[in-house]
């Protein structure tokens, strides 16, 4: 047998089958069966795990442009979903190599006995560079990806199924993906040979509400001296307030921020005119603006990425950034007395605002995710000084305190 009839005889056991017919084959991975769902690309090259367990990514397919995924296997301790019991929020992965054996000291347990445990289909052998130019071409594609180890799938099935999914277009994803009760959080950043840590009494008292939030922005609320409750994602503003917070967070999470805005944004208004500090990051970003009567709109391919360049205006200085967005706001639609802080210089969008005259501020992309690596970790400081005005304490400088 010749090296090119080794080659060929590799099986087929996944496919990846677009709203358009397109079909694109490989090797199957991770849990077995088959799921609706919109693919994107993320051109991070490192942080997987991250990626697959941010909330944000529920109902996407993740295409990773960096071809070595799975290679320091994985552990606990990346994992950004709170409740380790949840379902996984993305469906699906997609890789261009075989998945290794992990080699890093970290490392638990193998990518692929990770997918499986996780729930998530995974599939090999693609060519992610053909896919991902495709996306960039057409835009974020609705699709099915479906692993079978017998390599026996129905086509037309799978066709149909992936042009009837409706998309992410008035799609609450964030009840899905959001706390059911309130909880306490007092866990620190991760520290060289020490691991996370714990800081159980805070000096501001903060609500975060949890459309989809991440463990590390927790943890750098927590860092900043923040005793933070978190809420579930249909808290009103009444509940919110019923805490009697120095400040309120709002969260990152995925789905149409207009269709989630339904129940959140009236709370948010209401939050909003009581005074208090609030800061939001990514859905909270865009739902806040929602709350200002601005606008948002889906992307043709969306933000999804690690080197991300944001311009500060409030600085002048660029931030490297992590960003994971398909949705964004309209800058064109916010009214007076909202001001655009932070813009794309990729693209133009938008990437922050603040209302004049109020303590009211949010960002699109994700500063808890450090790829600068801490350029943005000053928004948590900024959030702090805000709620020690409000007391009518001194603020820190923002360059002087590491949040």
């Amino acid at each position: 047998m010749t090296t090119a009839d080794v080659w060929s005889a590799t099986p087929i056991t996944a496919v990846l089958v677009l709203a358009d017919g397109t079909v694109i084959e490989g090797q199957g991975l991770g849990a077995t069966g088959q799921a609706c769902a919109e693919v994107c690309f993320n051109t991070a090259l490192t942080g997987y795990e991250e990626i697959l367990t941010d909330p944000s990514y529920a109902g996407q397919i993740v295409t990773f442009t960096f071809p070595h995924i799975g290679n320091v296997g994985t552990n606990d301790e990346d994992v950004e979903t709170v409740n380790m019991a949840s379902a996984s929020g993305v469906r699906g992965v997609v890789v261009k190599a075989d998945i290794t054996d992990p080699s890093n000291y970290r490392s638990a347990r193998h990518f692929d006995a990770w997918l499986k445990a996780r729930g998530i289909i995974g599939m090999s052998g693609v060519d992610t560079r053909a896919l991902t130019a495709l996306l960039r071409e057409k835009g974020a594609a609705n699709a099915v990806i479906a692993h079978s180890p017998d390599g026996q799938f129905d086509l037309d099935a799978l066709k149909q199924a992936a042009a009837a999914w409706p998309g992410l277009v008035g799609m609450d994803l964030a009840k899905d993906v959001s706390a059911t009760q309130s909880y306490g959080w007092s866990q620190t950043s991760w520290r060289w040979e020490q691991g996370y840590g714990e800081k159980p009494d805070g000096v501001f008292k903060v609500v975060a509400i949890d459309y989809g939030i991440k463990r590390n922005i927790l943890r750098l609320l927590t860092d900043a001296g923040c005793d933070v409750t978190v809420l579930p994602a249909t808290a009103t503003a009444e509940d919110v307030l019923s805490r009697n917070p120095d400040g309120v967070f709002l969260s990152n999470g995925p789905g149409d921020p207009e269709a989630t805005g339904e129940y959140a944004v009236p709370a948010i208004r209401g939050i909003v005119e009581s005074g208090l500090p609030v800061f939001g990051i990514c859905l909270g970003h865009q739902m806040l603006a929602l709350a200002v009567n601005g606008k948002t709109t889906k992307m043709h391919q969306g933000h999804h990425g690690a080197n991300h360049p944001v311009f500060d205006r409030t600085t002048g200085k660029v931030e490297i950034t992590s960003m994971n967005h398909g949705f964004a706001v309209d800058a064109k639609s916010l009214p007076e007395g909202v001001e655009e802080t932070h813009v794309s210089l990729f693209d133009g969008s938008n990437c922050g605002l603040r209302l004049v005259g109020k303590p009211v501020f949010s960002v699109q992309y994700h500063p808890e995710a450090s790829p600068g690596p801490r350029d943005s970790h000053y928004l948590f400081r900024r959030f702090t000084n805000l709620m020690r005005e409000r007391k009518g304490e001194t603020a820190i400088p923002e360059k002087d305190a590491a949040a």
